[in-house]
This record gives structure tokens, sequence and C-alpha cells, in this order.
């Protein structure tokens, strides 16, 4: 599917400004889409929105349907009467430039639990309790086994569901309803949460749409282990007796690893998906697609053939590769919900079989400026080979930022970027911007992090590394009124400007 020409901005909501330790739904974020419609922006591109556990990854989620309670607004719980001033007031500070994950969840945690247990004891609010009942009975489909999933895991202390007891574990009717029955307020708790993520969500999701921005979201190819997906539908998954992987996801050695990525994800049995349909596959897109405009589907390489290691490896080297879905995926989605506004990331290892699959239905790929420089003028990464029907990036959540990698990326490739740029690199990130927004691509996104010529601490992932990731944050003061006007500048030179923007909202501070 093409897309108008257009740009955006990548920004995940937990690095939005903010008094409560974590970027969120609130104020912060609705003045970031008044920052995009100022500058002409058209897209607001965000990274997973599921719950996050160990290791606070947007990538491993305790489930593929649910939103972050994390991101869950407290100035609009607030304002909403889901809290009082005095559940407030002994907030701690937090620091403003990063996520400390540890006290942050602590807090919210507590924080929302106060929220529920209000909205619970308060005189009962009839149109906000038809809504809630309403929300559950639409998403029950995947509502029910989430907060269950939840309950329990807080009733075992975190564990992994594989630690359970066998009943429950296993998922025998006996058992369900037992302790359905004993969680039952903490079941209505988690729902409570996912209600408030979506009110919280649409709401914000609407206010983009009125100002001409469009949400692109992210499905990431594999889910958790531990997580609701894999516990209420082991059929689904490539599982031991036990309930334990017995393949996982990674892989080769690549551009970011000597030793491959080994994410741990277990592996789908994709003849069974077939026998369905594809049903959850269809459920999974009809339900991000409820949520955002646009999908990036990660790791698109993995549909066509997947590398797949014994889960008793270490390193993801000795694995192998398995075909894949392939078209017939997509042919079952598209007769269920039609031709979809799909981003295909087809970074890594791309042949032409993952390719010609992606061209199938036509689907724009990806383009990574960074990685244009290290061979020579034909590489598909430089501008100048650019594809209309693509996206292109100065980088990604998995890079550098422009400037981390110019600092410290080998010379050859320096010299490179500075002759083909044209520039002495003071200003390298901004380079690599203009350079994207003048090329023929569809649509350019740069990471915040970029416009505003940060170095490797603003990074937000290191691929492989465990802990100290996803934690970067701005702060407001950063959008200044001289980076709205150089960006909204460039938008108009480019022939990118948002169509709600042409009139013309006026950069301010």
């Amino acid at each position: 599917m093409r897309f108008p020409r257009s740009s955006g901005i990548l920004l995940h909501p937990t690095s939005l400004p903010g008094r409560w330790g974590i970027g969120d739904l609130g104020p912060e974020a609705f003045r970031f889409v008044d920052f995009l419609e100022q500058t002409g922006q058209g897209i607001w591109q965000v990274l997973p929105l599921g719950p996050t556990g160990y290791g606070d990854s947007p990538y491993q989620c305790f489930s593929a349907f649910a939103g972050n309670p994390l991101l869950i607004s407290p100035d609009l719980l607030l304002e909403h009467g889901h809290l009082q001033p005095s559940d407030i007031e002994d907030a701690p500070l937090f620091p403003a430039a990063v996520v400390d994950y540890g006290p942050v969840i602590q807090f919210k945690s507590a924080l929302l639990a106060r929220s529920f247990s209000n909205w619970t004891n308060r005189p009962p609010d009839q149109e906000e309790q038809a809504r809630f009942a309403a929300f559950c009975a639409r998403h029950s489909a995947w509502l029910d086994d989430y907060a269950l999933f939840m309950a329990l895991k807080d009733a075992h202390g975190g564990a992994v569901w594989t630690t359970w007891e066998g009943d429950i574990s296993a998922r025998t009717p006996s058992a369900l309803t037992l302790w359905s029955e004993l969680l039952s307020a903490e079941v209505r708790k988690h729902k409570y949460l996912q209600y408030v993520f979506f009110e919280q969500w649409g709401a914000l999701r609407r206010y983009a749409a009125q100002h001409g921005v469009r949400m692109v979201g992210d499905i990431p190819i594999f889910v958790a282990h531990d997580s609701a997906d894999v516990w209420a539908h082991p059929e689904l998954f490539s599982l031991d007796e036990a309930g334990n992987p017995t393949v996982v996801a990674g892989v080769p050695p690549d551009y970011f690893s000597a030793t491959g990525q080994l994410w741990g994800n277990p592996h789908y049995r994709w003849e069974r998906m077939a026998e369905s349909g594809y049903a959850w596959w269809i459920d999974r897109f009809r339900a991000t697609l409820e949520m955002v405009d646009i999908v990036r589907l990660d790791h698109f390489r993995g549909f066509e053939a997947y590398w797949e290691v014994p889960a008793s490896e270490k390193t993801a080297v000795l694995g192998r590769w398995v075909k894949g879905p392939g078209a017939d995926l997509f042919h079952a989605v598209e007769t269920v919900l039609g031709k979809l506004p799909i981003i295909a990331e087809d970074l890594g290892l791309i042949t032409p079989p993952v390719a010609a699959l992606r061209e199938q239905f036509e689907l724009p790929g990806m383009r990574i400026f960074q990685f244009g420089f290290a061979s020579d003028g034909k590489d598909p990464f430089l501008p100048h080979n650019y594809i209309r029907n693509c996206v292109v990036y100065t980088g990604t959540h998995d890079n550098d930022t422009v400037l981390g990698w110019f600092n410290s990326a080998p010379a050859k490739e320096r010299e490179a970027a500075l002759a083909y740029c044209g520039t002495d690199g003071t200003h390298i990130s901004w380079d690599l911007a203009r350079w994207l927004l003048a090329s023929v691509a569809d649509t350019a996104i740069v990471p915040l992090q970029d416009l505003l010529g940060l170095g490797p601490e603003a990074r937000m992932n290191y691929p492989s590394r465990l802990g100290g990731n996803w934690s970067w944050r701005f702060e407001a003061s950063a959008l200044t009124t001289e980076l709205r006007t150089d960006l909204r500048r460039l938008t108009e030179i480019y022939g990118r400007v948002n169509p709600v923007s042409q009139s013309g909202s006026q950069p301010s501070s």
C-alpha cells in the first residue's frame, strides 16, 4: 500500500517528559501532537504499546493485545476523579532525563491500585460503568485470559506461568473456575487498567487524527513465552509437555552481534495456525489497527523464513533457517481485513524470496541512512537509490543516534558521510535528516534524538544487551522555537507538510 508523501518522528511514549518518572498518555503526549502539527509532521511512530515484563522491553510483553499500564497518565486519572490530590501528595521526585524502571514501577503500581480502589468504592457512574462493561465484552476474547494471567502472576510473586501449580499452568477447567473466583477482585483490577489505558490512548489518537497526525504502531513478529498469549494458546507454539519452548527465535550473527541475537521467544506452530485460517493473526492485526493507523511489521523476513535455535543453546550461532507461512498468511489476513497499511521491517539478511514476498503485497520496506556508508554508491541505503514506496530513517530504536554512530564509525564511513552530504559534520544529524526529507521516498521518519542532535546517551536499545535499555527521555524545554522553525522549514521545502498543517500553525515554544 502506498502512503502519501509525508514525514514524521519516531518517539516512544515512555520518552515523553513529565513528573511521574516515565512518559505517559497525558498532557505532554497531547503537546507532542501539537509540536508535530506545528512542524508539519504527519506521522508519530511508536514502539509496541504492550505491558512490559523483565527487562522492560516493549518487544517482550505479557500480551500481544493489551496496553501497558505504565503509560496510564496520573494527570488524567486526577482529571476524571479516579485519583484525588491526596493520593499523590507523597509522590517521589524522579529523574527527568531517564526512566528508572524499578522505582517507577513500584510507584505507579501502587498509584494505579489506589485508582482502582477509588473507582470501585465511589458512587457508581452509570455511564462509565456501561462503557467499562462494553469494553470488557468487546475485548473478552483476549481480555479475560490476560486479566486472569496477570492476577495469577501477582498471586505467584511474578513467577513464570510454567512454574505455577500444574492444574492452572495447564488451564484445566476446574482450576480456571477456582482461580477466577479466588482472584476475582484482582482480575477486575487488571480489566479496569486496560479500560483506562484504552480510554486514554483512544483520546490521544483521536486528537492526533484531528491534527492530521497518523499513528504508526509496531507488531513484533514473536511474543514472549511468559505471556497470556502462550499460556492461553499453548497449542499454537512449539512447547514441550511442561510448557517450555523446544526451539526459540533469534537471528544469526549480524551487524549487531558476532554471536547473533538470541531472543528466546517460542516459535509458532504455523501448521496449527493455518488450520484455523490464521485466526489468531487476523485478530492481532485487527486489534492493532484499532489502535493505530499504520503497522510496522517487525522482522518481516521471519514470515518467509525464520532462524530457529534449540532452546538449550546459549547463543544464536547454532540455528537453522526454517520456512515460514509466506504469502498464505497475508492472503488470509487480506481476505478478512482487506489491504492493510503495513510497513515491512525488512532489515538484516534479506534474500530474493523475502523481497518477492514484500513486493507481492506492495508493502513499503525500510531504508536506514546510517547503513549506507559501508560500501559504495550502489548501496540501497543511500538516498539516491531510494524508491518511492519505502519508509526511510536516519536510524531506528536499535541503532545508535546519528551523532553517536558518526563519532564511533570507522574513518572510511565518516569520510563517506561527509562527502555524500557535502558537510563538515558540525550538524551531521540534521545533514542526514535533510537528505531523507529531500529524497523521493514517500515516508521519511527521524527519531527525535537525531533532531535534538544527541549522542549515545540517548540511544534507546542495544540489541542483545540485557538491562539498561528503553530508558531515554527528553525534557519539554528541548522542543525549542528554533527547532520548530527549522523542522517546519525543511518539511515545507521538500513537500512533506501535513495537509491539516498547510494553513500553518505557527511554531511556538
